[in-house]
């Protein structure tokens, strides 16, 4: 496959990606992005970072923001592109996200005691989250370390998915809200991958109309290993909701060849890509 010279959806190790900004920037240099979209979940500060070295290699670094959120009792997530990194109100929401993760690990760790007979895993996976807000598959990990799991795939399987023993619901804003935190901090609202979402087609175009009602931009219609049938529906929903759309490969980590950097598919020739509102 093609690299894609637009990749605006990856993250660092400024959330739960394993390359730091400077090094995801020069990884993007390497493989043929021109154009590059850091969107760490709740968190800007890898652009920051990054844009030294985007400068040095002549990347055109986009900033961005991932931001968790909820529709019909689901987890959603909303990309934020050219929100000013900078702005103290978004700075203070984000902040507010990261003390929702907090207390949700501690909530899980305290559920794993319980159910699971584990020890208390929460001073541990604060020492090696570093200070950054943990995330489940923080937790995954550590249940693998001490021989709970064999795998991440079963550590949600068993304890962290939603319905399992050590699943704890989120907090997170309504679409809504984190589409108007986007506006305000002079971003656009991208609806990430939707087709990850376990949606019927029904459902997921009553997601699309109401992120479209609530004053979004774009969809991200083309992502990392999509099956093309799916590119092909989210390009129509575009086209019929008015909405632009954009491509990311929602990089995480060189380990996981299955996602590379630039190599999400090429978006379909009806769609109109979010960069010419740029």
């Amino acid at each position: 496959m093609m690299i894609n010279e637009y990749d605006l959806h990856a993250h660092t190790t400024c959330s739960d990606g394993t390359l730091t900004p400077e090094e995801l920037v020069s990884l993007a240099h390497e493989v043929g992005v021109s154009h590059l979209a850091i969107t760490d979940h709740d968190s800007v500060e890898g652009i920051v970072l990054a844009k030294k070295c985007a400068k040095v290699v002549g990347l055109g670094l986009i900033s961005g923001v991932e931001i968790s959120s909820r529709w019909s009792n689901m987890d959603i997530h909303i990309v934020g592109l050219q929100v000013n990194e900078a702005d103290e109100q978004l700075l203070q929401r984000l902040q507010s996200q990261h003390q929702q993760r907090f207390q949700r690990a501690e909530k899980i760790c305290r559920k794993l005691q319980q159910k699971a007979g584990c020890e208390d895993l929460y001073p541990t996976l604060l020492e090696r989250t570093a200070g950054k807000p943990p995330g489940r598959p923080d937790i995954a990990k550590l249940l693998i370390e001490i021989g709970k799991c064999k795998t991440m795939n079963e550590a949600f399987r068993k304890y962290l998915a939603m319905g399992k023993q050590a699943y704890i619901s989120t907090e997170w804003p309504e679409i809504e809200e984190s589409i108007q935190w986007i506006h305000d901090a002079g971003g656009m609202a991208v609806l990430a991958h939707p087709s990850r979402y376990k949606l019927t087609r029904t459902k997921l175009s009553r997601l699309i109309a109401c992120f479209k009602a609530a004053g979004g931009q774009a969809i991200e219609v083309s992502t990392t290993g999509q099956d093309p049938t799916k590119t092909a529906q989210l390009a129509k929903f575009a086209e019929e909701y008015g909405l632009l759309a954009s491509t990311g490969s929602d990089f995480h980590s060189p380990a996981m060849p299955w996602v590379q950097l630039g190599k999400a598919p090429p978006l379909p020739k009806l769609c109109t890509p979010v960069w010419t509102a740029f």
